[in-house]
């Protein structure tokens, strides 16, 4: 008898053992519980039959290491160059205690979104370091926790202006100093919202009574700076506002726009140890005057108290965000750039205001040897004063002088037909100025300068990064401490499930990581020549292949950087569509069961917001939907919906909504924001769908990375490629953010995702989503209500447990969600897309057992309700209302009506590795009635204790 018994398992095999999380014994277990016979049998229950698609998807999958060795050979294809390209992007040296300890540490970018604030105190302290080195050098005390880039966060300040300007005037003064990038996506913002925009010099051409605000760029795009302060206050005098789009680098040594009058202040903290990575992510960055905080998109983290009164951290203001004012909102802004933005401000907190200011002379310095040295050569360059950039007229030459600069390694600007750019950055050195003289015909070496070319009324005078985080012991091992510290206060995937509803917080798999801090990927400008790009080229044309077959759709632009961002660009391709046709259409009909950001979006786009019932079950109301589409008519510009619904069940009747909709000439927008439970079965765009954005972030393994970043690139129909956002640099390109590809080097996670999971592991991720989900609604049904069931009686991918019964008995589902804190899970999504809910995605990469561990945890959680009800402890009094339960709890005296055992070591806790978050339950109100937004002094923190 031999003992050679061979085996089926496949260490390759990333999609089966390595993504999805069930193995197929335990896949075996839970169908038995849900009472399926197989996976295929479930999924037959669950998806309408009519709409499943007829082709499976063909590609074969990668191994793990086949995806490196790909990955490799791409990456080789694009040509690293010293980019002296500037026009907002820069050369910057990452430190590789921030590479390894925060982007590529999955305790950073795993993490959600901080809206549950006692398990993100973590990145809620790193995010207000970047709130607080904003208002700093800017010289404005309130900033956010970023935007999306520098040029959306420009048409943000742009509309945030239009509501706050006590002027009536109707437009928006831009100085031609702005980026290109920047111009056009103001323009794109403008014209749906009615606003006419105004280019000029602002030195000659700006009348402040014919606007509502202006927005200079400082320095300029052209290297030019000058005191904006006259300008600001002829502004003001005419009751309009002031932007300016300026450089953090800048500021270390310029002169602050708030010590000139600037109203808002906007730009990119890329430069701060952020690669390029050929356009993104970086975190964009807005501060302005504290009259306007209220008006001011995005999220701003804030101080608060817990439950003890010890400081804690949360988002502050919540109630001006898109989700809660919907078609009322004056921005979609969802995703931030959260991980963006902790890496640059640890990156000064590494360099400290006295690091920051030597990088900034150092960089202003060989600048200026530089020019001095072409001015020696005598060639003509502007302007006389500038922090790190200059032109050069070189005539019919530009084209030669380009060449000669390409031949040596570097890139230059073109600017018009007979000037270029040259901007230095952190990573210019002698051998960059020399390389880039001998391409002029220089051969002598260049003298370093000493003396800057910047006017001593625009050297800063005042003091910044005064708070004692920014002068802490920068030794690498006090440094990682600090990162460890912070992280360890948090709650990421790397340490428990997160099952969000509809946020989809799967796997982030280390190799699909990897590549992007490769610098063949991260050192690339997005302007850069595209023969040099080769490899990304390639990376973007297949994943836009693949998922144009996932979807059904023919074309994609993957500029939008955002899932709102994709909305925003579908709905304004949507209408291009019908201004091309000569028709006025500006109807938007959406469910009430809609995401925030829809109406919101909607509303950017210029659309009129109408709002659509739902049935008893959750489904769209096909007659209060047919009745609105018919009175709509000729109006009607589309339909927004979202599939399988916000209610977590695939509605039958979606071939109808679609039909209905294309009747009245409208088109159809399919939110993508559960295609997780679509990859493989159903592709929108054969149901009937125009548009649809993906959330890469999503379904396709982007990580969160704490609220950001995001991608949320959009699918169209032939008749409508032809209307999607064009490059950034071109006028009236419709272009919705800075760069051509958007966050560029990010793509590279989702297109490494499709190839490791080809295209029969993605479809086996879907299915896989699908059990996980009505596993636990299985489980639970007992125990918790299910509020919708398909008409089968399974949900999809996500089901939403009804808590409010429970409120009878004094029971909030806030007790709930803080008490899963206890138990050592984030909570589901609350109270959305129906108040006091819990909508719970295990997603397809969570084992049977962890999924068990959280069903242990809601059903001890029901038990403590039921106590409650049944009177045995009052809810005040019960471990629901105290949770969460702290370190401090445990440690100091116990008068409380249950023992230490229950409150701090529930069911679902682990014993050796449990979490203890930081602080007690946060008080939200008292962080919005003493709103402090930047790192408070120390006896700040003793009068909060007191």
């Amino acid at each position: 008898m031999t003992r050679w018994t061979p085996t089926d398992y496949q260490p390759d095999d990333f999609a089966n053992r390595r993504h999805i999380g069930p193995s197929p014994a335990e896949m075996a277990e839970m169908l038995r519980a849900v009472g399926a016979e197989s996976l295929e049998d479930l999924i037959g229950q669950t998806v309408p039959q009519a709409i499943r698609q007829e082709s499976p998807l063909d590609w074969p999958a990668l191994s793990e290491a086949g995806l490196l060795e790909r990955m490799r050979r791409v990456a080789a294809k694009n040509r690293v160059m010293t980019s002296l390209i500037g026009q907002g992007y820069y050369g910057t040296v990452t430190p590789p205690a921030i590479q390894r300890n925060i982007l590529e540490n999955p305790a950073w970018y795993t993490a959600y979104t901080p809206y549950q604030p006692e398990i993100a105190q973590g990145r809620l302290e790193a995010l207000l370091n970047f709130q607080t080195m904003v208002a700093d050098l800017t010289g404005l005390p309130i900033a956010n926790a970023s935007l999306l880039d520098e040029a959306t966060a420009a048409a943000e300040a742009m509309a945030m202006a239009k509501r706050q300007a006590k002027s009536k005037a109707g437009a928006f003064f831009v100085d031609r100093n702005l980026h290109p990038q920047t111009i056009a996506v103001i323009e794109t913002r403008a014209a749906p919202l009615g606003i006419e925009i105004i280019r000029g010099d602002a030195a000659q051409d700006l009348d402040p009574a014919q606007v509502f605000g202006a927005i200079f760029q400082y320095p300029g795009t052209y290297g030019h700076i000058r005191d904006l302060g006259a300008d600001i206050a002829a502004l003001h005098g005419a009751g309009a506002l002031a932007v300016v789009a300026s450089d953090l680098l800048a500021l270390c040594l310029l002169k602050e726009p708030g010590a000139m009058g600037a109203d808002i202040v906007v730009g990119s903290a890329q430069r701060f140890g952020v690669p390029m990575g050929y356009g993104g992510p970086h975190a964009g960055f807005m501060s302005c005057r504290d009259e306007l905080k209220r008006a001011m998109p995005g999220r701003i983290v804030g101080v608060s108290i817990d439950a003890k009164g010890n400081k804690a951290y949360r988002l502050s203001l919540q109630t001006r965000e898109q989700h809660i004012r919907r078609e009322k909102a004056t921005s979609n802004v969802c995703t931030a750039q959260a991980l963006l933005a902790v890496m640059a401000s640890f990156y000064a907190v590494f360099h400290g205001p006295v690091g920051l200011r030597a990088i900034a002379q150092r960089v202003h310095l060989h600048a200026v040897t530089i020019a001095d040295a072409l001015r020696g050569a005598g060639a003509e360059v502007a302007p006389e004063a500038f922090f790190d950039t200059i032109t050069v007229r070189v005539g019919v030459g530009q084209a030669g002088i380009l060449a000669a600069a390409e031949q040596r390694g570097i890139n230059l600007r073109k600017v018009g037909r007979d000037r270029v750019g040259i901007s230095v950055d952190e990573t210019t050195d002698a051998g960059v100025i020399a390389r880039l003289l001998d391409a002029f015909g220089i051969e002598d070496a260049a003298r370093p300068a000493t003396a800057p070319a910047i006017p001593e009324d625009l050297l800063r005078d005042s003091d910044y990064l005064t708070h004692p985080v920014f002068h802490m012991n920068r030794a690498e091992s006090e440094m990682m401490r600090y990162m460890r510290r912070l992280s360890d206060r948090d709650l990421a995937l790397d340490r428990a499930m997160i099952p969000l509803g509809s946020c989809t917080m799967k796997l982030n798999a280390a190799a699909e990581m990897m590549p992007i801090t490769w610098p063949e990927f991260g050192a690339l400008h997005p302007f850069a020549p595209k023969d040099q790009a080769a490899g990304y080229a390639e990376a973007i044309e297949d994943l836009e292949a693949k998922l144009c077959q996932i979807t059904g759709y023919d074309a994609f632009s993957m500029q939008p950087n955002s899932g709102a961002q994709g909305e925003y660009a579908g709905l304004l391709t949507i209408a291009a569509y019908h201004r091309a046709r000569g028709e006025d259409r500006d109807i938007c009909l959406i469910p009430v069961s809609a995401h925030g950001t829809n109406p919101a979006s909607a509303q950017m786009a210029g659309m009129k917001v109408v709002v659509v019932k739902s049935a008893p079950n959750g489904d769209i109301d096909l007659e209060d939907f047919a009745d609105k589409a018919a009175k709509a008519g000729e109006k009607l510009a589309a339909v927004m919906i979202t599939y399988p619904s916000t209610h977590g069940v695939f509605e039958d009747t979606v071939r109808d909504v679609c039909r209905i909709t294309h009747e009245h000439g409208g088109q159809v927008y399919i939110d993508g924001a559960n295609m997780n439970a679509l990859v493989g079965l159903v592709k929108p765009g054969e149901i009937g769908g125009d548009v649809s954005h993906l959330n890469l972030h999503k379904t396709f393994a982007i990580p969160h990375g704490g609220g950001g970043p995001g991608m949320g690139p959009i699918g169209v129909k032939a008749h409508l490629a032809p209307f999607l956002p064009g490059d950034p640099r071109e006028q009236d390109s419709g272009a919705v953010s800075a760069a051509p590809w958007g966050s560029a080097s990010i793509l590279l996670i989702s297109w490494a995702y499709c190839l490791m999971m080809g295209g029969a592991g993605l479809t086996q991720a879907t299915r896989v989503a699908i059990l996980n989900a009505n596993y636990i609604a299985s489980r639970l049904a007992g125990a918790y209500p299910i509020l919708f069931m398909g008409n089968r009686g399974r949900v999809a991918h996500e089901c939403i447990l009804d808590t409010r019964p429970f409120a009878e008995h004094g029971v909030t589902v806030d007790d709930i969600a803080k008490r899963l804190i206890d138990n050592g899970f984030h909570a589901p999504t609350m109270s959305w897309p129906v108040a006091g809910t819990l909508m719970v995605e295990p997603t397809e990469s969570e084992t049977k057992a962890e999924i068990d561990r959280f069903i242990a945890a809601l059903l001890a959680i029901r038990d403590e309700i039921s106590d409650v009800a049944e009177g045995r402890i009052a809810a005040e009094d019960s471990p629901l209302r105290h949770a969460p339960h702290t370190v401090e709890d445990l440690v100091k005296d116990w008068d409380r009506a249950y023992s230490r055992e229950q409150g701090c070591f529930p069911p679902g806790a682990f014993r050796v590795d449990k979490y203890w978050p930081p602080v007690g339950r946060v008080d939200n109100a008292y962080g919005d009635r003493n709103l402090v937004c930047t790192c408070p002094p120390l006896e700040a923190y003793a009068e909060a204790a007191e």
